[in-house]
């Protein structure tokens, strides 16, 4: 499962942070 994060600052690094740790395809 692909997800594109799409974003920059702190919200970008958090989202990218939570899905790379669920073992997701950042």
């Amino acid at each position: 499962m692909k997800i594109a994060v799409i974003g920059t600052g702190y919200v970008g690094l958090v989202t990218g942070t939570c899905l790379s740790e669920t073992g997701n395809n950042v």
